[in-house]
């Protein structure tokens, strides 16, 4: 290695340094191009030859998928790597700079009383109104930077390696007019011979002055909202799993991310995928965790209450490494490891941006996610010297440490008994199905020989929902709601009407109408129907009960229920139901079970159809199989 890395990296036109463990950097160096799609990223030279790929993939991507966003043209950038060598970290410390880079005209886009106020509005006209569980809404603090952007992004990548801990990738990419420096905590997906895993990262507990002790970190694991925080996106992140495994995926943890001044809540979902990982990429754009569920609702409401473009905040950066010795025939040939762009600053044009967002639930409190944004903010500021840092982690050995040397890391949390229990605690209010290993069956499931069309409504629960029906043995093929034909409709053993944001009584949504066509339309014909959720409402609506809002949302919300005489726990996301007379057990033609208290309708049934308020797929319904069969068996019946 030469006397100075920063003067040999001043002379290259584009390279990248990632640290993904404790002991080394990677220096990535090669040509920039620019494609539009997903699928266009070169993983292949003129000759076929497989060739490494770091893709920069900017959250306006979402497109590919139909969804909606603020579109400002930021490239899909992939550096074509042509070297990649490892060098020892103490080395590229010792060769960066290190003096701070001064910050001008410094402060947050958008103020705290406009942020609550954003805030507010998405509680009540987004989350109040159905259209999902979840939103992130972000907010950029931005900075004038004088000087070389080069010699920044290497200042704040060095300090990001020595005041940093606990981040899954470290990184400074720096391309021709942009550059991108972060410690991300999130690995949103990755993929190594064949093996899929997603790391969905939610809650925030920001570190008290001198430290997080057992005691501070207790209440914040006991708090309602960031446990139904981290259980709703992981929910959605399972949706995504379900739509690339083969085997739906299997969830363990929960686990700490502790980092400097932050710690969060994870979970690790695995699967087996033969997917291309460009595919396997494209069908998980992007982190509910920064984005918010269902994921496509989340981008509408993005777009309603950003007035900015994204840029590249809760894209991803994307390694494709070709796998040693596998061909096309044996699965994919590249392997895949992409973290979410989050925890990041952006240089350009001489100016320093850090997006950061809060994930707003029912729950939310307003200026507890002001202060979220600001706690955000000032981890990636104080973390690259941006602004004074706070004091190390104060522990026992090193009470008297210098508040500017790297904070040696404390035992971690995770291992402390009450912190474990804790943590182990969470899995019990979660379906065995989604802990369990999902391996192959060769015991045939009771409903099989049967065919079933899943009818989805523009939530994707419908993949783990046809994960599960087919763990029951039917043989399952799920089709938007815009495309389904009504020859399909009429073909299969079984239409199920899916899940989907909005409110049922709404007149004027194509997709609503759709639905309704396709639940009227099987009611009448007297042909297996089982409706979930939205359709469930649908289903009652045709029926002639009474569809009303909840009082309080139930986003994310694990509830006993009576289900034709059996106690099943269920997870339900609706904002709206369908009420009866408390004490009513049929209306027309349909069984009834209600809430005796409300008379919120939680199933119905009847000849050639059943239908569900809550989520039997989601990981808060502990009897969703049990639950599933029992309604599936009474549709065909």
């Amino acid at each position: 290695m030469t006397a100075s890395l920063y003067s040999t990296l001043a002379d290259l036109p584009a390279f990248a340094l990632i640290a993904r463990d404790a002991d080394t950097v990677e220096l990535l160096t090669g040509d920039v191009v620019d494609v539009d799609l997903l699928a266009d990223i070169p993983l292949t030279d003129a000759a076929g030859t497989p060739r490494e790929v770091l893709a920069m993939v900017p959250f306006r991507q979402v497109r590919e998928r139909g969804f909606e966003c603020h579109d400002d043209g930021a490239p899909l950038r992939c550096l074509i790597v042509d070297t990649h060598s490892a060098l020892p970290r103490a080395e590229v410390l010792a060769q960066l700079p290190s003096d701070p880079i001064a910050l001008t005209d410094a402060g947050f886009d958008i103020s705290d009383e406009d942020y609550a106020a954003i805030v507010r509005r998405v509680i009540a006209e987004e989350i109040g109104r159905g259209e999902g569980a979840n939103f992130v809404i972000r907010r950029d603090f931005t900075a004038g930077v004088a000087a070389d952007p080069r010699l920044a992004a290497l200042t704040w990548f060095r300090a990001l390696l020595e005041h940093e801990r606990g981040a899954y990738w470290t990184f400074a990419i720096v391309t021709p007019g942009h550059i991108a420096v972060g410690a991300s905590p999130e690995a949103h997906v990755s993929a190594q011979h064949g093996v899929v895993t997603m790391n969905p990262i939610s809650g925030t507990f920001r570190h008290p002055a001198g430290g997080a002790t057992a005691a501070t970190l207790s209440a914040f694991l006991e708090s309602t909202k960031e446990t139904e925080e981290l259980f709703m996106v992981v929910d959605e992140e399972l949706k995504m799993m379900s739509a690339v495994c083969a085997d739906g995926g299997r969830i363990t943890g929960p686990h700490l991310k502790e980092m400097s001044r932050l710690t969060h809540t994870e979970y690790v979902l695995r699967g087996r995928s033969r997917l291309d990982p460009r595919d396997i990429l494209r069908e998980t754009m992007f982190a509910p965790t920064v984005t918010g569920s269902p994921m496509q609702n989340a981008c509408t409401v993005i777009s309603r209450h950003e007035t900015t473009p994204r840029g590249y905040y809760s894209g991803v950066a994307a390694l494709f490494t070709p796998n040693d010795g596998m061909d096309a025939a044996d699965g994919p040939t590249h392997d895949l490891d992409a973290p979410i762009l989050i925890r990041t600053a952006y240089l350009a044009e001489g100016r320093l941006r850090v997006p950061v967002g809060a994930t707003l639930v029912r729950h939310s409190d307003p200026d507890g996610e002001v202060g979220e944004t600001h706690g955000k903010a000032a981890g990636v500021l104080g973390a690259i010297g941006a602004i004074p840092r706070d004091a190390p982690v104060v522990t026992a050995a090193t009470p008297d440490s210098d508040p500017d040397a790297p904070a040696a890391a404390p035992r971690p949390l995770a291992e402390d008994p009450q912190i474990a229990e804790l943590l182990a605690s969470r899995n019990a209010r979660l379906a065995e199905f989604w802990l369990n290993p999902q391996g192959d069956d060769s015991t045939p499931g009771p409903f099989a020989g049967r065919t079933a069309v899943v009818v989805d409504a523009e939530d994707r629960f419908t993949t783990m929902l046809a994960h599960q029906l087919r763990h029951l043995g039917l043989d399952v093929t799920i089709v938007p709601w815009s495309e389904v034909s009504d020859a399909a409709i009429d073909a299969a053993d079984l239409v199920v009407a899916g899940p989907g944001p909005g409110d049922p009584r709404d007149p004027d949504s194509p997709r609503l109408r759709r639905m309704r066509e396709v639940v009227r339309g099987r009611l009448a014909a007297g042909s297996p129907l089982l409706a979930v959720c939205l359709s469930h409402q649908i289903v009652a609506d045709a029926l002639g009960i009474d569809l009303a809002p909840l009082d309080a949302p139930h986003q994310g919300l694990q509830k006993t229920v009576d289900v034709f005489g059996e106690a099943s726990s269920i997870g339900f996301y609706n904002t709206f139901t369908a009420r009866v007379t408390p004490g009513t057990v049929r209306v027309a033609r349909a069984e009834v079970s209600a809430d005796a208290a409300t008379g919120d309708v939680y199933a119905l049934r009847g000849p050639g159809f059943a239908s569900v308020q809550g989520h039997l797929e989601s990981i808060l319904s502990r009897d969703g199989m049990r639950t599933l069969e029992r309604l599936v068996a009474a549709a065909l019946a």
